[in-house]
């Protein structure tokens, strides 16, 4: 045969028509021959031979099929996948480009294919991120063009979450973006493209800022100092102890210095550095610069004499900080001494750098017997002359090169030192200018109290009579349960009771049941038995709840209670006309509740508690008493070791009495039965317990303090709230209680340090306002008074 071998022409025309005729879907087959073949023959399509595209305006159904036949895979086309399509190639292109551009022309009408253990998926767009079966992890990426894929970041050195607003814009809206904050990672499914360029917006992204830090030694000025200048100067930040983390923008945002776009600055005081780290190279170098330009040497004559500095303290108290720096500068200038071979007081102290090191004429601290210091120029041979200092006494201080006073009318410090000592001065002064802890000391104090009482008794009177004349009296009578009988006797009079006999305390003595009987003696009537029974409970849950508030190693104390006077003496006088002048002494002793405790917090976190606590009443039997007042009292004294936050129980008193009393008559009280009509019998038990509990709670930021006192004040005016009376038309003058004002959020504690609140009052100016004093609902009217303008 002569058809043996084919044109490139007529073989990609033969594919072509081959493709138009499946888009046709007719019955028929195709109408393409080669040159030299014989009539009937169809020509098959060859894996990876080129093909040319001309689909103009065809079903998006067909076209797959088609796709399918070309990449030789089975096509499934999902139900909602409808529409036409246009797919065109000017040239013979290779079946996985074929099949690129297919992926292109879905795409652009919210259609995409899915692939599945080798069969392709062609499904709506907004259902690819539930079936895409291609994960990859890392930058790396195998697969490239308009396919879905899920793909996963991780991060080393961004914040995965700070990254989302950022690349959310750049993908698909029907495609997702999520983080996982447990590993810092991103997980992303998009098109295969649009992931490439991700990944590499990504990779820039995620780089460390590390390189950025820089150490810059201060020859002149304080590290401290400098931190604080060079924060109001860059960006208009505030300094803070220990550090300063500033925005691009200005604003100072704690807790965030990890954030890339922050300048933050850190005081080293051991070399008198500043650690300075930047947001890039060109911010670095900016700050760099202006501390050199700061970094001068001052200009009063360029000496290390005469230095003046006043230290401005936000913690500490002056007075009590300036006598602590003078006893250790005292300390070791005194051990430099020593060490050089000058002991006592009138040696030369050496010549060296450092706390010890005296220039040749130096201000020289003493101290006379009243504690007044005075400064006189001294040599720096020895400290026996001076122009305002003695020798060298107990009660002197000694020359360290430096003095330092205290002002406390602005609880500041003013040192006069060379630099070298003022920077060591001063790295001890901010250690020991830091904000206090507090700790709020919650108790809770629980008394309870279980008394009973259970008495019975029979008592009876008899009077033997001989002719009208009584000639013996036969009875029992007893005081331990209920009245005597013999004392009730008055009480019966003609056959009734006699009112004018009944007084306050007969009736009292009455207690409980009781049942009698009168006989009549002599034409007479008396009472011949008492029969009496009483049973008393009485049950008391006393719970007090004082809570109070102090800084760290500071002892505080809460009273809660009465003033009662308490007789010491009296004493009477006559006067010359016989009157006579009685005199009492009295002293008032606090009763109720008091708390005394002194906290100690320890590196580790616990809380140290020094803790007395008395809970003291006044016994109401001894009020009429003539020998003055009883107390009850009862108190814990003890030292207790708490974990910060945990309760600690401080003690327990469990008081357990049992009495009993009884009165019998002897043989006849001890019958069965019968010898209950001879017998009084009285039984008592009194039980109390008292305990103590106490938690400790740490704040050592002013967020948590006033987070805690914003809690109490709105627990306070919620029950005032609650308590407030009904409304009446008769009480309208009166009709509403007084109401604590609401609370407005409070301003930066760093930029305001006024202890008043700010609140809101009806009809007040917007201003500081004290909320410990009272404070009216509404402000009244004024009237005027008569006559005035």
């Amino acid at each position: 045969m002569t058809q043996q071998h084919t044109t490139p022409f007529w073989r990609n025309t033969l594919h072509t028509l081959a493709v138009s005729a499946m888009l046709a879907c007719t019955a028929g087959t195709a109408q393409a021959q080669q040159t030299n073949a014989p009539a009937g023959a169809t020509p098959s399509l060859r894996p990876g031979e080129p093909v040319t595209l001309n689909f103009s305006g065809a079903d998006i159904e067909a076209v797959s099929r088609a796709i399918g036949a070309i990449t030789n895979r089975n096509v499934v086309v999902d139900p909602r996948v409808k529409g036409q399509i246009t797919l065109l190639t000017d040239r013979p292109v290779p079946p996985a480009t074929a099949y690129q551009q297919f992926l292109a022309a879905l795409r652009l009408q919210g259609f995409t294919i899915v692939e599945s253990a080798g069969l392709y998926k062609v499904i709506p767009e907004a259902d690819a991120k539930l079936q895409a079966s291609e994960v990859a992890v890392g930058a790396g990426r195998s697969s490239t063009g308009s396919q879905i894929v899920t793909q996963i970041f991780k991060l080393n050195y961004e914040n995965a979450a700070n990254l989302v607003p950022v690349l959310r814009p750049l993908i698909s809206p029907n495609n997702t973006i999520n983080v996982n904050p447990g590993n810092n990672s991103l997980v992303i499914t998009d098109y295969a493209d649009n992931l490439q360029r991700i990944s590499r917006i990504v990779a820039t992204m995620d780089v460390s800022n590390a390189t950025d830090v820089e150490i810059i030694p201060l020859r002149h000025a304080v590290a401290t100092d400098m931190v604080a200048l060079v924060s109001r100067l860059i960006e208009g930040g505030t300094a803070s102890p220990g550090g300063l983390t500033v925005t691009a923008g200005g604003a100072n945002i704690p807790g965030q210095s990890d954030n890339a776009f922050k300048t933050s600055l850190m005081a080293e005081p051991r070399s008198n550095s500043i650690v300075l780290r930047a947001a890039n190279p060109a911010r670095l170098a900016q700050v760099r610069s202006l501390i050199a330009r700061l970094d001068q040497p001052a200009m009063n004559g360029g000496g290390d004499q005469g230095n003046i500095h006043v230290v401005y303290l936000k913690n500490a108290d002056a007075v009590a900080l300036a006598a602590t720096l003078r006893a250790a500068i005292g300390a070791q200038a005194t051990a430099a001494g020593t060490a050089s071979g000058q002991p006592g007081a009138g040696g030369t102290l050496p010549q060296g750098g450092g706390m010890s090191s005296i220039p040749t004429s130096q201000p020289v601290v003493s101290r006379d017997s009243s504690g007044t210091a005075s400064m006189g120029m001294g040599s720096s041979s020895g400290l026996g002359s001076g122009g305002g200092g003695g020798a060298l006494g107990v009660a002197q201080q000694p020359s360290t090169g430096g003095m330092i006073q205290a002002d406390p009318s602005t609880n500041s410090l003013i040192i006069t030192a060379p630099p070298p000592v003022y920077r060591q001065l001063r790295a001890v002064i901010d250690k020991l200018d830091g904000r206090r802890a507090q700790v709020l000391i919650e108790s809770l104090i629980v008394e309870i109290k279980d008394n009973r009482l259970a008495q019975f008794g029979i008592q009876w009177q008899a009077m033997l009579s001989n002719n009208g004349r009584v000639i013996g009296t036969l009875g029992t009578n007893s005081n331990v349960a209920g009245a005597n009988i013999l004392n009730l006797l008055g009480l019966v009079k003609d056959g009734g009771l006699d009112g004018s006999a009944i007084t306050g305390d007969t009736l009292s003595s009455l207690r409980g049941t009781n049942l009698g009987f009168t006989q009549r003696v002599n034409g007479k009537d008396t009472l011949g038995f008492l029969a009496n029974f009483l049973q008393n409970s009485g049950d008391a849950n006393i719970l007090s709840t004082p809570n109070l508030m102090t800084l760290d190693n500071e002892e505080a104390r809460i009273i809660v209670g009465q003033n009662v006077p308490m007789v010491t003496g009296s004493y009477a006088s006559n006067s010359t006309g016989g009157t006579v002048n009685p005199f009492t002494t009295v002293e008032r002793k606090d009763v109720g509740l008091m708390l005394r405790v002194r906290p100690q917090i320890n590196e580790n976190g616990t809380v140290k508690l020094a803790v007395f606590q008395e809970v003291s009443s006044v016994d109401e039997s001894t009020r009429k008493d003539t020998n003055g007042l009883t107390t009850n009292k009862r108190s814990i004294e003890s030292n207790v070791l708490v974990e910060d936050g945990n309760i600690v129980v401080l003690g327990g008193l469990i008081d357990d009495n049992y009495s009993q009393a009884e009165d019998r008559v002897p043989l006849l009280g001890d019958i069965p039965v019968v010898g209950n009509l001879f017998r009084n019998t009285n039984r008592k038990r009194n039980k109390t317990n008292l305990m103590v509990f106490l938690r400790p709670v740490v704040m050592r930021d002013a967020t948590a303090t006033n987070q805690v006192s914003s809690e109490r004040y709105e627990a306070i005016r919620a029950q005032q709230q609650s308590l407030q009376p009904e409304p009446s038309a008769l009480l309208r003058s009166v009709n509403a209680a007084p109401v604590l004002p609401t609370l407005t959020p409070q301003p930066d504690p760093g930029s305001f340090t006024n202890p008043a609140a700010i609140v809101n009052v009806p009809g007040a100016r917007p201003e500081l306002i004290d909320f410990t004093q009272p404070q009216p609902a509404a402000p009244a009217p004024v009237p005027a008074a008569p006559g005035a303008l």
